[in-house]
């Protein structure tokens, strides 16, 4: 686990700390050599691909190949084509469907994305690459109105059953898999990620031998395009399709004896919400104020809040790790951190699931914050790119200022987060019900996180208050009372809910009313007067 590391400075001023190392890209004949190594390193045991077959992969189909890169290096990579649905859902084999490895069988006009390969790296199986690649499939499946995704998983875990017995044929395997009484590594994946089982594809690689040559038959239907083409019958259910979805931690202060034991509570709820394949996790202002337990001494208020600058280094090594980790977007509440002119500020980090890290400073401490802690504001507000658009952090008593909102928006984002940290429920109410103005007035999503619980006999702990919730514009496209989701006060727990930034686009382009379109710029407009650059 991760040990503090001595009081360190933060770069100058800007929302990028460091590039990402986990990136899913489209394959370039140029990876081949990098592809072919990966084969080798996972199918150690069986023929892998030629260096002509990935070239043909690749220049058959250049949108439909992918590759992980992972600190420079190729740890994954999966391989697509189009065929028509008749022969993708058609007993066959490998040998036939794939063109003999080559994806000969592309077709531009088929119906169906045919999964030929997806590999990963054994030693880095826990950065959910798969989970990457198969998202990349599904993503690259709806841009090009495709029906779905047809493949033949291998089954590892068949040839051992079989030998000892346990079951008598491959059906039989994948008939116990379909009913959750034993785990497949591959097969239960799969269904894990949404698709359904259609029975075993026999000899359709005969060199598996862990699958005995079969194959487990799969096909995940385009939730898009609205009915399983089989059965006419809605194709998924659950998550609505072109959604952004949030969990807002509700986090409660506890004790801790140590970083690692802080670090363990963090994972546990980073693991929880990505296990519901959120985009982005919410966790509150100052949420390390727990360590101050740790020691507890008795101590001035901004000596316990200089001391906590300590972990801004492991505290951003714990989040980026967890985040590429959980494949998760994590919005890392906020931390004192050291400036590079010695001053204490107030901190958001933002580590993104490709390992990149960006910050946000508070730019407008309370006057407590000022008085008792010594804390300063930051002179920068910047949208942060991720996967699913530009995105706005404005911590606690910044949402109380409309200007800040309104230069986020401006810049584009699409989705404000909030980490706050109250004392009671005035407090609360005032980030709440401007959070709240902040939504209505530039059409924007925004989401709050909040800390609950008490930790009497520590020294320079205060009492806190949250309802932590996820807030919407009023309009006819959105959730009753602009509330998309909120916990029940002081309590811990987690609020999720499904954005669909579709509608914001909508109502500001045609909504009841058009704050955005509507201001006046003859008459007022926002300026940042420092230089962001």
């Amino acid at each position: 686990m991760i040990t503090p590391t001595p009081l360190t400075t933060t770069p100058a001023p800007g929302t990028h700390e460091s590039k990402a190392t986990l990136v899913v890209r489209p394959a370039k004949v140029k990876d081949v050599r990098a592809i072919q190594a990966l084969a080798h390193r996972v199918y150690h045991d069986m023929p892998t691909y030629t260096q002509a077959q990935l070239r043909g992969q690749i220049q058959n189909f250049p949108d439909g190949q992918f590759v992980a890169i992972y600190k420079d290096e190729v740890v994954g990579y999966a391989a697509t084509f189009i065929i028509d649905q008749a022969a993708a859902l058609a007993a066959h084999d490998w040998k036939t469907i794939t063109g003999n490895g080559f994806a000969a069988r592309h077709n531009p006009l088929g119906d169906i994305l045919y999964g030929m390969e997806v590999m990963v790296d054994p030693s880095t199986r826990g950065l959910r690459i798969g989970q990457r690649l198969y998202n990349a499939r599904k993503d690259l499946c709806q841009q090009k109105a495709l029906k779905g995704i047809v493949f033949a998983g291998r089954m590892p875990g068949l040839d051992r059953k079989m030998r000892r017995k346990e079951v008598a044929s491959a059906q039989e395997y994948l008939d116990l898999i379909k009913e959750k009484r034993i785990r497949d590594k591959v097969v239960s994946f799969q269904m894990r990620n949404g698709f359904e089982v259609l029975g075993v594809l026999e000899n359709y690689l005969p060199p598996d031998r862990d699958s005995r040559g079969n194959a487990a038959h799969l096909v995940w239907w385009n939730p898009k395009l609205g009915l399983d083409p089989r059965t006419g019958q809605p194709a998924q259910r659950g998550r609505v399709p072109g959604t952004v979805r949030i969990g807002c931690v509700q986090y409660q202060q506890r004790r801790v004896s140590s970083f690692e034991e802080f670090g363990k509570n963090v994972e546990y709820f980073v693991d929880v919400v990505a296990d519901y394949k959120a985009d982005f996790v919410v966790f509150p202002e100052l949420f390390t104020l727990q360590l101050l337990s740790i020691e507890n001494k008795p101590i001035p208020a901004d000596q316990a809040i200089a001391e906590l600058t300590k972990y801004t280094e492991p505290l951003k090594k714990l989040l980026s790790e967890l985040a590429v980790h959980y494949n998760i977007n994590i919005i890392g509440g906020s931390h004192p951190t050291v400036d590079d002119d010695g001053d204490i500020i107030n901190v958001c980090f933002v580590c993104l699931r490709d390992g990149s890290v960006h910050r946000q400073e508070k730019i407008h401490p309370t006057p407590n914050e000022r008085y008792w802690w010594g804390i300063e504001g930051g002179d920068v507000a910047q949208t942060i790119m991720t996967d699913c658009g530009p995105i706005g952090v404005m911590i606690c008593y910044d949402s109380e200022f409309p200007e800040l909102a309104r230069h986020l928006v401006d810049q584009g984002a699409q989705i404000l987060f909030v980490p706050f940290c109250t004392d009671e429920r005035k407090s609360y109410l005032r980030v709440r019900y401007c959070c709240q103005a902040r939504a209505v007035e530039n059409q924007v999503y925004v989401a709050m996180a909040g800390n609950v619980g008490n930790l009497p006999g520590v020294v320079n702990m205060d009492i806190q208050y949250a309802q932590s919730c996820i807030l919407t514009p009023c309009d006819f496209p959105f959730d009753r009372d602009g509330v998309a989701a909120d916990t029940t006060p002081n309590v811990e727990m987690v609020a999720f809910a499904d954005l669909n930034l579709d509608d914001l686009t909508a109502a500001r382009a045609s909504g009841t009313v058009q704050n955005l379109r509507d201001r006046r710029f003859d008459l007022y407009s926002v300026v940042w007067h420092k230089d962001e650059e």
